[in-house]
This record gives structure tokens, C-alpha cells and sequence, in this order.
């Protein structure tokens, strides 16, 4: 029989630091299984690569969520990594940690989630280029780079215009406050994507004690007598299993691990008998509570060049491609939103409640199969984009059949309240605000999207519901709480009423996360590693 002491479902953000973390001392056997494969292939390290990723089911699942109202019957394409890293193999790299009042709403409720305790995980798992301060963390195992070198000159001109609008230049976003327009730092080094399967997984896969199989599709966790002893995959087209002889540790994100939670039979009673699913342990709240960031952009061309002039013509590209193989820079070595912020839509509120992305780009041109990060439009053009940082609009995950390899229902229910409706009609008006400043207005040539002619809030309001889309944080599905009544995990991330199973991911997320999410996912597995070590011992 095939045993091992640990046993975490998905190699991605949580799950890989989860891997090194348990692994580290020697003492225990970790095994790690993962839907996906390798991340070793070019466009995954290739920093600005991952416009070719978000279409690419090879390494991605591909999701989709039901016609959404909020979103004018659109559907949202809802791409997650489906590789080793997981999302942070395909996502855009900006590392943002979130914002104290956050996680101080998380630790009201869960003891040991607080600011302080968070901050110390970040600390002690980062290793900024920025250097080591009170905020600040060096020496460990992931690098952050400060992100200040060959940015596009049109940076200056959007920070001298939220200057000009009333946002102050912040040099760290991850310092002492979070708000105000800055340069982004990103999980890149060395000009390669620094995913967390780089910086934490693959040194780790050298111990003897860490096993990573891939290719391998888990379908149930295996409960005997109220306890998780094991779980069942498919790999190649045969079903095996693998025995837990401490605990299984489910990693899998905010739609994947709800999912399989569902299929061994907890979650919503009602649902999983009408799927013919026995009824292990009811839970209304597996699946529930789905948040997530909606985002937009506005869209300018402009009187002088940007990437388009640099990235559309062939020749461009093989200059690019030059810039990058030869000494590491140039646009191909960095995410397209060199610069962003946070802001507040008005006064009065405690903290900012929309994000900001600036990139020296546009893709107004559809292109199947790829995000036409490397092929833009062919006329100079900039886009502002922005999301909102904690919307009330809820959604939830739900089973379509009893299969593993059928994907779950996503209900996303984007502007659902008349709270995340408003904010955002406040907030894309802050957009054109800035674009009127003098730094910028110089420079425009005139507004692509919406377009002049979009003036009024009913207008402005069809627009944001037509163009608006994820922006890649699902989280909160399998959310941390008190008891069973209102959450799936407690503050160790145990599942309620099943000893020797956990949740580590996005998905226990109390609430969502002001800013981009794979670093708090990131620091929650650095924090659930020394949890389950802390109940082992």
C-alpha cells in the first residue's frame, strides 16, 4: 500500500511552500499531487510571457462562470494554473500584500491571523531587493524585486498626474501604508518569473523526503470514521490510492478545493444527495461566500510611442527578443503593470477601496487563443486600469456532476450590490481624472474606451458592466471561522467535524484581501506549514 506521513492535493502557491515547509526538517514523508505538469517551459519563466497562458490549456484550467447578470449576461473567463506553481506560474507577478485593517478583520475572529502575526510569516518568507526594514523582510527563501529599473517613461507622467489628481507617490506598497501610486514590486528574478514552485517547490524537490507527482487528478478524499486517511487519484487513466498516515492537506485554490471537499461528501447536503453523493459531513458553507476582484480598464492613444510601437512590428519584436536574450531587460522581462496604487472614491472611508494598474500598453484587438500581450494594437496606445479592493457581491462554487474531471458551477454575481455598483461608478470616474491632468493630457491623443461619448452614470454603468471582468482573486470559499455554522476551517485551518483534514489556500481567506492575492496565499501556506508542525509536535 502506497503511504506517505503528509499529503498536500495541488502544487501552487500554498501548496508549494506547504511542500518545503513540511519537508524541511527531514523527519516527515511529504507527497504532493498535482492536476498539472511541469512549469519548466518558456513562456511560464518568461516574465511578460503570460499573455500566452491565460488561454493555454495545457496549463490552465480554463474555467468559466455561469452568465452573469452583474456583468450584463456575460460569461468570465476565470483562467487558474493547472502546473506546478500553480497561479503563480501564469499570473502577472505583482506582489501586494494587502492592508493591516485586513488582516486584522481576519484575526477578530481567528486568533493567530492578526497583523502583527501575519506581518512576522511575511518577514521571514521574503527576501526583498528593497532591503530589510520594519515591513521588510531579507534573506528568505523568495525574492521580490523592487521592480525600479527599465520602466516605460510614461510611468512619470502617471505619477506626476495622480500627483496632480491628489495621490501621493508611496514607495512601498507592502510598507507602512498602502495608499497612494507607486511601482509594483514583482515575484521576478533574474529576468525569469520567480513563481512559488521556483522559489520554494523545486529546491525542496531535492530532499528525499518530498515526493511531487504530477499528472495527477485527485477525485475524493478518503474519511474513515470521521477522519481523512487518504486520497484517491486518477493518473494516466487508473485510479489509485494513497494513504495519509498524519493529515491531508487540501491546496488546490478557491474553485478546486470546495470542489473535491463536495465530491468526499462534505459540503451542502441537499446538493451532494441530489448528486448521489454520501453525506460525510454537512457544511452549507463549502463553496459559499465566493469574493473576488472586478476590474476594468480605460483606454487612450497617445501622441508619443509605448510597447505597442515596441511589441506589433516584427522587427520590434526581434529587438525585444534581442533586448532580453542578450542581457536580461527590456520589456519582455517585466509584467505589463509596471505601475498601479490605491486610492480612496471618496471621503470619509477608513482605508482606499479601489487598486490602480498602469500600463504603457493596449489591446483593444481581440486575438484568439492568447491575451495579445506580445501583439498589441497598431497605434500608440495607454491603458488605466483599476479594481475594486473589497466588493460585498458574493458568489459560490457549486458541483455540476459527481466527476472530478467535470468543472464545478461558478456563480460570480459581480456587482451584485448596489454598494460594489456605486464605488465603481465613483472610481472610473477618478480614472478620466487622472488622464485630465496635465502630466497625461499632454500626452493623449484621445479616449478608445469607453469613448467621449460615454458621459452619463447610466452609461458609465453599462460600460463597467459589459467590460468589467475578474481580476484573478477568487477567494473565501472555504472560508475560516469560528464553528461550522458560518465557516468551513477553524483558525488552524482544520476542517470542521473532520480531524486529520485541512485547507490551505486562498479559499480560507476569512475575507477578502485588499490588492492582488498570491502573496497573502503564499504567506497563508507559510503560516498553515507551522500550524500543522505546531500540532504535531
Amino acid at each position: 500500500m502506497d503511504e506517505t506521513d503528509y499529503i498536500i492535493v495541488g502544487a501552487g502557491s500554498a501548496g508549494s511552500v506547504l511542500a518545503d515547509r513540511l519537508s524541511a526538517s527531514g523527519k516527515h514523508k511529504v507527497t504532493v499531487l498535482e492536476a498539472g505538469g511541469t512549469d519548466r517551459r518558456f513562456y511560464v519563466q518568461l516574465p511578460l510571457g503570460y499573455g500566452k497562458l491565460f488561454y493555454d490549456p495545457a496549463v490552465n484550467w480554463m474555467y468559466q462562470t455561469e452568465p452573469d447578470p452583474g456583468l450584463n449576461g456575460n460569461r468570465d473567463h476565470w483562467p487558474r494554473g493547472k502546473i506546478l506553481g500553480g497561479s503563480s506560474s501564469i499570473n502577472a507577478m505583482v506582489w501586494i500584500r494587502g492592508q493591516r485593517q485586513d488582516y486584522e478583520d481576519w484575526g477578530r475572529d481567528n486568533p493567530g491571523w492578526g497583523w502583527d502575526d501575519c506581518l512576522q510569516a511575511y518577514k521571514a518568507m521574503e527576501d526583498t531587493e528593497a532591503g530589510a526594514d520594519d515591513w521588510r523582510g531579507k534573506g528568505g527563501p523568495l525574492f521580490v524585486s523592487a521592480n525600479k529599473s527599465g520602466l516605460h517613461p510614461l510611468v512619470g507622467n502617471y505619477l506626476a498626474a495622480c500627483n496632480e489628481a491628489g495621490l501621493a507617490t508611496n514607495p512601498d506598497f507592502n510598507g507602512a501604508v498602502q495608499e497612494g501610486a507607486g511601482i509594483y514590486q514583482m515575484t521576478i528574478k533574474g529576468a525569469r518569473r520567480n513563481s512559488a514552485a521556483r522559489a520554494f517547490l523545486r529546491p525542496a524537490m531535492k530532499r528525499e523526503n518530498l515526493r511531487v507527482t504530477t499528472r495527477a487528478l485527485v477525485t475524493r478524499v478518503l474519511i474513515e470514521d470521521g477522519r481523512a486517511v487518504g486520497v484517491e487519484y486518477r493518473q494516466g487513466g487508473v485510479t489509485k490510492v494513497l494513504r495519509a498516515r498524519a493529515e491531508v492537506i487540501l491546496s488546490g485554490g478557491s474553485i478546486n478545493s470546495p470542489q473535491l471537499l463536495m465530491l468526499s461528501g462534505i459540503g451542502p447536503g441537499s446538493d451532494l444527495h441530489g448528486l448521489g453523493i454520501p453525506v460525510l459531513q454537512s457544511n452549507m458553507n463549502v463553496g459559499q461566500n465566493l469574493s473576488d476582484h472586478q476590474g476594468i480598464n480605460y483606454t487612450w492613444s497617445m501622441k508619443v510611442p509605448t510597447y505597442n510601437d515596441e511589441l506589433r512590428p516584427w522587427w520590434g519584436k526581434l529587438r525585444a527578443g534581442m533586448q532580453y536574450f542578450l542581457g536580461g531587460g527590456g520589456p519582455l522581462a517585466k509584467s505589463i503593470n509596471h505601475a498601479g496604487g490605491f486610492f480612496r472614491t471618496r471621503p470619509g472611508l477608513d482605508r482606499p477601496n479601489m487598486q490602480l494598474y498602469f500600463q504603457a500598453f493596449s489591446t483593444l484587438i481581440p486575438r484568439n487563443g492568447e491575451r495579445p500581450l506580445l501583439t498589441p494594437d497598431p497605434w500608440s496606445g495607454m491603458s488605466i486600469g483599476l479594481s475594486n479592493c473589497r466588493p460585498t457581491s458574493r458568489g459560490n462554487i457549486r458541483l455540476r456532476t459527481a466527476s472530478a474531471e467535470d468543472h464545478p458551477v461558478i456563480t460570480a454575481n459581480a456587482f451584485s450590490t448596489d454598494h460594489d455598483v456605486q464605488e465603481m461608478l465613483e472610481a472610473v470616474k477618478f480614472l478620466r481624472h487622472i488622464a485630465a491632468q496635465p502630466a497625461m493630457a499632454r500626452l493623449i491623443k484621445e479616449e478608445l474606451r469607453p469613448g467621449p461619448k460615454i458621459q452619463s452614470d447610466e452609461a458609465l454603468i453599462d460600460d463597467f458592466r459589459s467590460r468589467s471582468g475578474t481580476v484573478y482573486h477568487p477567494s473565501c470559499t472555504c472560508r475560516m471561522g469560528k464553528d461550522a455554522a458560518t465557516s468551513v476551517v477553524d483558525a488552524r485551518l482544520r476542517v470542521h467535524g473532520v480531524a486529520g483534514l485541512r485547507v490551505v489556500d486562498a479559499s480560507a481567506f476569512p475575507t477578502i484581501i485588499a490588492g492582488n492575492t498570491n502573496a497573502p496565499a503564499m504567506m497563508l501556506g507559510w503560516k498553515g506549514a507551522e500550524a500543522i508542525l505546531a500540532d504535531a509536535r
